[in-house]
């Protein structure tokens, strides 16, 4: 029986402890580091030509035709440097997880997470508002690791997804409805994206081919 070697190799990299797994982890995690530094120097070029004016120009503006781009520029933008701080390190930890899962799927799981996010804060956000932040990705990476590791009975997913929800315990509350200037509804959509892009983009299990 064969299955091919890209099959051989996507199982490799999927199987916990094999050098082939920790070497999709390295390339995944060194991806994420030289991902932050980008959303670093957007901030950067927002202070220098007038704080705000990016957020204003890329942010999500609910019920508003000319918001609607937003759902694109939103999550490479911040509203000030403590904002991308907090979101800076969660960001490298579950998407380096969930780019381990496989470069297309992830790229795929991004796309779809940052729909449903977006599109939802558009639909059911304050009109007044301008959402800015990769919170609703971050989110939306950790359903992903959930639900993967459960439409794919990936004990080891589970795991990843219950060891980031104990170290950002604190954060969870934001996917509720509360008084703070926070887009609840992005984290709340972004995590439910999450769960769809697990389920539209689960690794199949391969069959046997008998020859």
């Amino acid at each position: 029986m064969s299955y091919g070697a890209d099959t051989t190799r996507i199982e490799a990299e999927a199987k916990f402890g094999t050098d082939a797994f920790y070497a999709s982890l390295g390339r995944a995690f060194l991806t994420m580091c030289a991902v932050v530094p980008v959303l670093f120097l957007i901030e950067a070029i927002d202070v220098g030509i007038g704080s705000g004016q990016l957020d204003v120009a890329g942010g999500i503006i609910p019920h508003r035709i000319a918001g609607l781009d937003g759902v694109l520029f939103s999550p490479f933008l911040h509203a000030g440097w403590d904002h991308l701080y907090g979101n800076a390190v969660p960001l490298i930890l579950v998407g380096t997880f969930a780019l381990a899962g496989g470069v297309r799927r992830f790229i795929w799981s991004t796309f779809v997470i940052m729909l449903v996010s977006g599109l939802g804060v558009w639909f059911v956000g304050d009109p007044n508002s301008v959402v800015v932040g990769a919170s609703g990705v971050i989110f939306g990476y950790l359903g992903l690791l959930l639900a993967r590791g459960l439409v794919e009975r990936s004990w080891w997913n589970l795991g990843v997804a219950a060891f980031i929800g104990l170290l950002y315990w604190y954060q969870l509350y934001n996917i509720l409805p509360t008084d703070q200037p926070v887009s609840w509804q992005g984290h709340l959509l972004g995590l439910l994206g999450g769960v769809i892009a697990a389920i539209l983009f689960r690794r199949k299990r391969p069959k046997p081919i008998a020859h």
